[in-house]
């Protein structure tokens, strides 16, 4: 597995020689970073991984992920180029689609599913008398207030650090419930995205809270959650693993990239980035978890839509691997 940096991609042995010696390209922009939500820095590697097979007339295929937003320049123009260039761009979201049709309104463009829905796992078995086990997955980024140093660069109606405080504090007075905090991104070469830096930082203050290790895999992750009773969530990958092993799961969103993925599967229960101020987030949490058979319900509901978006996924990626092997 080659590391993505800027000698990596400089490089004419690197990057663009890798390119070269492949029939077909998979772009799916670490999921959510196909925008400019984030720095430039990191908007020019997510256009710089397209343009070089664009570049090369090596055929890529933009995977599934959040398309947009998209609003400066000159990061919409480059991204409806790229769209426009791709064989294919799939969308995982009714949101994402919507923007690719205005973006690149001629690009060859079809709304499937994110593939984490698909990450194999296997599901712990739990003792009999087992405690109600609640999982805390805590965004290193949104404690951080974001990669700027702000306090809060994604305009959210709530205050995360002052939620997810309260979280602990609600659940850790439940008798009968252990409450786990659950870093998924590992990042300890950028801090402020690091969730195992926040959760010691959490676990040194709520020291009765149990800390779950860095995961080694996302199937190890997903495996974890899936021995849940109920996960509230703030990294998308983190919620889709508990929503597709079944286990009752709170998104809290930063960006629309939850509420379209969610909203594309009628899904209620999210914390919508603008929607809600901290009392009420708290609150709509702890009674989604009094409510969680209900919630869990709701889950099954979805599978219908999960599994034509994963089936269509797969029939035209096989459809472009023919085409690229002829």
């Amino acid at each position: 597995m080659r590391v993505i940096d800027g000698r990596y991609m400089a490089s004419p042995g690197g990057y663009l020689a890798d390119v070269r010696a492949h029939d077909i390209m998979l772009d799916i922009g670490a999921g959510d970073s196909f925008a400019d939500i984030y720095t430039d820095k990191r908007f020019a590697y997510i256009m710089a991984t397209k343009a070089i097979p664009i570049l090369a007339g090596t055929p890529l295929v933009l995977s599934p992920q959040t398309i947009g937003p998209f609003s400066r320049q000159p990061h919409a123009g480059m991204a409806a180029w790229a769209c426009r260039k791709a064989k294919m761009v799939f969308a995982r979201d009714p949101l994402s689609m919507d923007v690719l049709r205005k973006l690149a309104p001629t690009a060859n463009a079809r709304q499937v599913i994110d593939v984490a829905f698909a990450l194999p796992f296997d599901r712990p078995v739990r003792p009999a008398g087992d405690p109600i086990r609640v999982g805390l997955n805590v965004s290193g980024l949104l404690m951080s207030g974001g990669y700027s140093g702000g306090s809060n660069d994604y305009g959210l109606g709530f205050d995360y650090p002052a939620m997810t405080r309260a979280l602990i504090t609600a659940f850790t007075a439940m008798p009968g419930v252990v409450l786990s905090l659950v870093p998924h991104v590992n990042a300890p070469d950028m801090p402020r995205d690091d969730d195992g830096a926040a959760c010691d930082a959490l676990k040194r203050e709520f020291p009765q809270v149990e800390r779950t290790p860095d995961f080694a895999s996302p199937s190890a992750a997903k495996s974890t959650i899936a021995g849940l009773d109920f996960l509230v969530g703030a990294r998308m990958h983190a919620t889709i693993a508990a929503y597709s092993a079944g286990i009752p799961v709170v998104p809290i969103s930063y960006s629309r990239k939850f509420e379209g993925l969610y909203g594309g599967l009628r899904y209620p229960w999210v914390v919508n980035a603008k929607g809600m101020d901290t009392k009420a987030a708290v609150a709509f949490v702890l009674d989604a978890f009094e409510r969680r058979v209900q919630v869990a319900a709701d889950i099954a509901r979805g599978k219908p839509v999960i599994d034509a978006g994963l089936e269509d996924y797969t029939a035209a990626l096989e459809a472009q691997f023919t085409a690229a092997a002829r």
